[in-house]
């Protein structure tokens, strides 16, 4: 595994660079994610839709967003001040590490490609997932 591969690396980051595509005659193939990995989903969300509002413990996720766009709310895991907001859009890279309060308001018709270290089964995403309510129509900003 290079250096840039590691987990580490992304800590405390949330909106990648995509790295460079491969090119031939043919198209490209964009890399997003070099890490151990165990599961890949589609998410579909229709607009004026949250998501979220949790935290992983020990997981984390790459976001790709396939069409549309969201606001993303997020903030070290413990921390009570304002979250921070970022506008993810069409073809943006978002990293969300573990033990970071995340939500997301679905601004329009979304569909995201999410690739996460753990499995997505039930019970392995329960055991890890804390949900919490610190963002919703009423602090929304």
């Amino acid at each position: 595994m290079s250096v840039e591969n590691k987990e580490e690396n992304f800590k405390n980051k949330d909106l990648i660079t995509l790295p460079k595509n491969i090119q031939d005659e043919r198209g490209f193939i964009q890399p997003l994610c070099d890490l151990k990995m165990k599961s890949a989903s589609i998410i579909y969300t229709k607009s004026n839709k949250w998501r979220a509002n949790h935290y992983h413990k020990e997981d984390w996720h790459f976001i790709f967003v396939l069409k549309g766009s969201f606001e993303y709310y997020y903030r070290k895991t413990g921390n009570k001040e304002k979250p921070n907001k970022k506008i993810v859009n069409e073809k943006d890279l978002l990293y969300t590490g573990n033990l970071i309060d995340h939500a997301m308001y679905y601004i329009e018709e979304t569909e995201i490609l999410v690739v996460s270290k753990n499995p997505r089964d039930q019970k392995t995403y329960e055991e890890d997932t804390v949900r919490i309510d610190f963002m919703n129509d009423n602090n929304r900003f």
